[in-house]
């Protein structure tokens, strides 16, 4: 039963609801417009604050749910966060885009959600609080992210979360290099204040 909760949890997580359903609904291609990424950020960016928070929703739902069949088919801690890591790497390296995607951070805040809800809720503030002070998502999600094994640490959860936590930070950050290094040189683009 651990492999099929795997093997679901990676096609849940590889479903790429920002390409699918800006498509159907608005007709439109996230990959073709802004930063040609499938996620949140840029559906907000390219079709507004409904579009980008209805993309933000499911995708997030993909990593809650990911968990809860971990839960249902085995439920061992273990496993719980397994899934959770597959469902993040579902998004990342989808099945159904030749192993490319979008950067799990959506995904992942709903795996850190039912893992961990007293970090997601410090998490998600930092994150919003970072955004709307500098406009720059990639940052507060950088920073965000970064922050997981060390809140799991703190609130004395057990060396298998924390282990989750920098493991999952890592694959976001690592996502996340392209826009480390405009970060870096003053390029990186930012949410306008419209937008916010």
């Amino acid at each position: 039963m651990t492999v099929i909760a795997l093997l679901a949890s990676y096609l849940l997580g590889s479903i790429p609801n920002g390409l699918w359903l800006c498509r159907a609904l608005w007709h439109v291609d996230l990959r073709e417009h802004g930063s040609h990424n499938i996620g949140a950020t840029n559906a907000w960016r390219t079709l507004g604050k409904g579009p980008g928070f209805l993309v933000f929703f499911l995708d997030m739902l993909k990593g809650a749910l990911a968990v809860l069949l971990g839960q249902w088919l085995v439920g061992t801690p273990l496993v719980l966060i397994l899934c959770g890591i597959f469902a993040i790497l579902g998004h990342s390296l989808s099945l159904f885009l030749r192993f490319r995607g979008g950067k799990g951070v959506a995904t992942g805040l709903g795996v850190i959600l039912m893992l961990m809800p007293g970090v997601t809720c410090i998490v998600f503030l930092v994150w919003l609080l970072i955004v709307l002070a500098t406009r720059y998502v990639s940052l507060g999600s950088i920073v965000a992210a970064a922050l997981v094994p060390v809140l799991a640490f703190f609130f004395d959860y057990s060396g298998l979360y924390v282990a989750f936590g920098a493991l999952a930070a890592a694959l976001i950050i690592v996502r996340h290099r392209s826009n480390i290094c405009r970060l870096l040189d003053g390029t990186e683009n930012r949410i306008s204040a419209g937008h916010l």
